[in-house]
């Protein structure tokens, strides 16, 4: 470490911790009057929000939550899951986002590894916990989230949600303490082994927040979230903090809606009624908004859509843009908390139409302000830049978890060499843009030769017939591994795989991909299997091909 000059602070001086409560300040004071809605069900201002927040803290103080302590969230996306992302960090607790889409055995192992102290529980995964409530020792209590008549449970209940909050006072002086305090804990499901917990701190989140304030408005070519935006999350909220957005959306004061149980075409009306103009979401379920019944008849001009999670097709991207909707492709992971790179448009780019602007659009992006990011090989040696040269996209930024809860040799391994290692193969071009290619371990070797899942997939999707597309390699024994492509076709019309080849070959004698690319296999299905937050499971997939 080099030796330089620190100079103490004045006698008095007050030494700012950067909190998630600091993160409430601006909103009241820009737009006190601008709404927080729950889907049909209720709407309130931004003043009652900070009441609301303060009435939650009193709540769970009373109920015997304490600093340390760690409370597990069960909800829909809503009013009530934006109120627990501050008021329990804030008054020193950790608050869970426990995902709802695992099976019971992976959350009970969930609520036990991270020990959870206290519950809040929706209506409607009573039975879920009902079924693990004897095997849950470090649980305290149970608070209840209801938006109907309550429905009767085994679960011994401390009281309901809005109950409480109005027997609450709405008045609550959050303490300062080390801003180093983990403040939320999830976990991500990966393809090998037990759920990993992902924890962040109150600044790595106050951090990534400001970092997104810019990132997301300040850009020309991508002005996503702007003061006079209506932001509606369409990433659940238990993963990855709806990936940090409602932090930055409360910081801004802007119009927020949160649509509840995800059903497509209640999604649909929520962005009419609402007039929504921002959101982010993974392609599969973009892909069920534009094909739901509303979605079909639906224009969608002056909605920007975020994309991340897994690679944005061309052909989805096209078929969104054709109904008016402004797509941008986002990168991170569960680990990056999660903002690492955004669709980043230059002047030259802008000149084109929407159409000929796409290709630049589902690419993977360019690193946003203080992400130290790079490519690496397998002797961990730095990959030129040429767009073409591959390797491991390795990074480094303020807001990166800093290990596995409880967990430390696979939190060593995460943090290889002193860089985030993440698992993505990519290339990165003169001008600073990445592109992934593919997961490590999704990276098709055939013959020697390296095959993208992802450019196959997009390229596939092409195809005014294809619906959804995924490819993961299977075993061959001349070859090694060869593609194999599920496809699900658009209602009314047919494909065959003599349509899907021809379709390929066209690319083939282009010199976009080589003649070994084109899957050995084509399976139509009704369905491509997902994971728990909506990415295609090409684990499974492969996993169903070898049996």
């Amino acid at each position: 470490m080099l030796k330089t000059k620190i100079i103490p602070p004045a006698e008095g001086a007050y030494a700012y911790p950067l909190l998630i409560k600091q993160l409430l300040l601006s909103g009241v004071r820009y737009e006190p009057g601008r709404e927080i809605v729950y889907a049909d069900k209720l709407r309130y201002s931004y003043q009652v929000l900070n009441q609301r927040i303060r009435r939650l803290a009193n709540a769970l103080t009373a109920a015997g939550v304490k600093a340390g302590d760690t409370v597990a969230l069960l909800d829909w996306d809503s009013h009530r899951y934006l109120e627990c992302f501050f008021a329990v960090p804030m008054i020193g607790a950790v608050l869970h986002t426990v995902n709802i889409r695992l099976s019971p055995d992976q959350v009970l192992y969930t609520m036990n590894h991270a020990e959870d102290d206290w519950v809040l529980v929706h209506d409607d995964f009573l039975p879920l916990l009902e079924q693990i409530q004897g095997q849950l020792p470090t649980v305290k209590g149970f608070l209840r989230l209801t938006d109907d008549t309550p429905v009767n449970t085994s679960l011994p209940m401390l009281g309901e949600y809005e109950h409480l909050l109005s027997q609450a006072s709405d008045q609550y002086d959050f303490p300062d303490f080390d801003e180093h305090s983990v403040a939320t804990l999830f976990y991500t499901t990966g393809t090998t082994g037990a759920p990993k917990g992902v924890y962040f701190t109150h600044r790595q989140l106050v951090l990534h927040t400001l970092n997104a304030v810019g990132t997301l408005g300040v850009y020309q070519g991508q002005p996503l979230l702007r003061s006079d935006d209506v932001y509606m999350p369409i990433t659940p909220m238990f993963h990855v903090h709806a990936w940090g957005v409602p932090y930055v959306a409360t910081m801004m004061g802007i119009k927020q809606v949160y649509p509840g149980r995800y059903e497509p075409n209640s999604l649909v009306r929520l962005f009419r009624d609402e007039k929504v103009t921002f959101s982010h979401c993974v392609p599969t379920i973009l892909q069920m908004i534009l094909n739901c019944e509303e979605g079909k008849s639906a224009r969608f001009d002056g909605w920007k859509m975020l994309l991340g999670g897994s690679a944005l097709t061309l052909g989805i991207a096209s078929e969104a843009a054709g109904k008016g909707m402004l797509v941008h492709a986002g990168y991170g992971m569960s680990e990056t908390c999660p903002l690492l790179c955004l669709t980043y448009l230059r002047d030259e780019d802008l000149k084109h139409p929407i159409p000929g602007q796409l290709p630049f659009r589902i690419k993977t992006g360019t690193p946003v302000p203080m992400v130290d990011l790079k490519i690496i090989d397998g002797n961990g040696a730095d990959v030129v830049h040429d767009g073409e040269s591959l390797g491991e996209i390795v990074v480094r930024a303020p807001w990166l978890t800093q290990g596995y809860f409880k967990e430390p040799e696979k939190g060593a391994e995460l943090w290889h060499n002193g860089w985030l290692h993440t698992g993505d193969m990519a290339s990165i071009d003169a001008m600073g843009t990445v592109e992934i290619k593919d997961r490590i371990k999704d990276v098709i070797k055939t013959g020697g030769e390296w095959i993208s899942s992802l450019e196959l997939e997009s390229l596939i999707s092409e195809h005014a017939a294809v619906m959804s597309v995924a490819v993961v390699g299977i075993a061959d024994q001349q070859w090694g591994e060869r593609p194999m492509a599920l496809v699900v076709c658009e209602p009314g019309h047919y494909l065959d795989r003599k349509i899907l080849e021809t379709h390929l070959q066209s690319f083939v004698d282009r010199g976009r991909i080589n003649k070994w690319a084109i899957p050995k296999q084509f399976k139509f299905v009704a369905e491509i299997p997902k994971t728990s937050v909506g990415k295609i499971n090409k684990k499974l997939i492969r996993e169903s091909a070898a049996n």
